[in-house]
């Protein structure tokens, strides 16, 4: 044996082996990609320069900065507004909420991407922005890929996965879009704009009885004072519901921030109408999720006014008509056919994924529909898990579950950092408006699966995305709009 093995140390194959070894081992460790994961506050970029990694990437943009000096475009893009990457990616974020479909929504942010690319291919020396939460983004965005492809059906899953991914990635661009404050500010403002426009929407709907209606949104054995659900734009009460959560505290943030009693009052109104509109979604995961982002925002606003919780909860009781208060008195409430409903399918997801945990089944109703009626209790169908964390295992598989839950503590971490440090008043509560939005959003999203939504799953990367541009938000030049 030993002999063999000094013969094997000396032959040609060992030290080709060995040295392919070491030079990939070089590779990796001085890859920045591998920086962005394993070192949080950045990389050595001179450190990195010789890796492969880094080097394919320079190829790439010196092949595409010579191709546009090369055609001189600089000539058309010069002065363009397709250099306004801040511009190309409002568009998205302020409609998304408001378009019937996801391609418009699509189609802008795929202009954004470009828009972004053509000023770093005219930029030599322009560098993409990193926030915290970046390189987990991508990492995650990785993963799901990857799941996507090892799908138990590529043909219906791909289209899904490609088009999450490109959401998912967005929050990228969207943070190196956002140049200084006034531009954070003007997004903002009109995204709270945007979100009333889809609430007074609501109202309407309910006050005439617009739009679509399914049997299943409502128990009418057990409610049968609720005759109507809003869904306004978004296609579905729940989601609308879960949109609303990230909304509502953006505008509680714009309200608190407001210099005048006329923007005070403009708020106000803002606030007033979302929340109207969330009362009737009759979404019990979405007003459990508001209560739960009402509580975070007042606790970390002034942790003195945590007395006022309960008292406040004790006067929406008897403030709030019956029917509302009926019907979030049965939450948890088994007899419940939506409760019910929701707890089988997560007794069969669960029972699925003991076989399917490692890469899951792939995105998509189709992929879930294929493998989930053969553990399905008691004949149920659904069309996803009704559960954001346990879909995630489902679509891509244990590894991208355990990176989007370390994206969110770092993005936690993120957020209650910055808001410990802050002196700004108008930051820091806009700080505080996004921490308690994603908490109350991943509240809803123990009893629902939002991402089918394409626009809910736009406007939560985005979200994550602005979160992250507040903490820096006073280190923001003044700017312009159009920088």
């Amino acid at each position: 044996m030993e002999r063999a093995r000094n013969i094997l140390n000396g032959s040609l194959l060992w030290r080709a082996l060995t040295a392919l070894c070491l030079w990939f081992g070089v590779q990796w460790e001085n890859s920045a990609v591998v920086r962005w994961f394993l070192h949080p506050r950045g990389w050595n970029r001179g450190a990195s320069e010789g890796s492969v990694f880094y080097r394919l990437w320079a190829w790439l943009r010196d092949k595409l900065c010579w191709l546009y000096e090369k055609l001189r475009l600089d000539r058309l893009f010069t002065g363009s507004v397709f250099t306004r990457t801040w511009f190309w990616c409002m568009l998205p974020v302020v409609f998304a909420p408001l378009f019937p479909s996801t391609m418009p929504v699509l189609g802008m942010a795929a202009v954004g991407y470009c828009s972004l690319l053509l000023n770093l291919v005219r930029d030599r020396g322009r560098q993409l922005a990193w926030a915290p939460i970046n390189r987990y983004v991508m990492l995650y965005a990785a993963v799901y890929m990857a799941g996507t492809l090892f799908s138990v059906n590529l043909d219906s899953s791909l289209n899904p996965g490609l088009l999450s991914v490109a959401f998912i990635l967005f929050a990228v661009v969207l943070y190196n879009a956002v140049e200084n404050r006034t531009q954070l500010d003007t997004l903002l403002t009109f995204m709270v704009i945007a979100a009333a426009a889809v609430s007074f929407y609501g109202v309407l709907q309910y006050i005439f009885g617009w739009g679509y209606q399914s049997a299943a949104w409502v128990d009418s054995d057990m409610f049968s004072s609720i005759q109507f659900r809003v869904a306004s734009t978004l296609s579905n009460p729940n989601m609308l519901g879960q949109y609303l959560i990230l909304a509502i505290p953006i505008g509680g943030a714009k309200l608190l921030s407001a210099r005048s009693w006329a923007g005070r009052a403009f708020y106000f109104c803002c606030c007033g109408v979302m929340c109207l509109c969330m009362l009737l979604t009759f979404s019990r995961g979405a007003w459990l999720g508001l209560l739960f982002a009402g509580a975070v925002f007042v606790i970390l606003l002034n942790p003195r006014l945590i007395l006022l919780i309960p008292v406040a909860l004790v006067g929406l009781w008897f403030v709030l008509p019956d029917t509302i208060t009926a019907r979030f008195a049965s939450i948890g409430n088994l007899g419940d056919a939506s409760t019910s409903y929701r707890v089988y399918i997560w007794m069969g997801t669960l029972a699925m994924l003991k076989n399917y945990w490692l890469c899951g089944i792939g995105p998509g109703a189709d992929a879930f529909n294929m493998v989930y009626p053969a553990y399905s209790f008691n004949g149920i169908s659904a069309p996803h898990s009704h559960n954001l964390f346990l879909q995630i295992v489902c679509d891509a598989g244990i590894a991208a579950l355990a990176v989007f839950v370390i994206l969110l503590f770092v993005y936690f971490r993120m957020m209650c950092t910055a808001i410990g440090k802050e002196h700004d008043r108008s930051s820091r509560v806009h700080q505080i408006a996004f921490t308690a939005g994603v908490c109350g959003f991943m509240v809803q999203a123990m009893t629902d699966y939002s991402f089918y939504n394409y626009r809910v799953l736009f406007l939560f990367w985005a979200y994550l995305a602005l979160g992250a541009l507040c903490t820096r938000r006073r280190r923001l030049p003044e700017g312009r709009l159009l920088a």
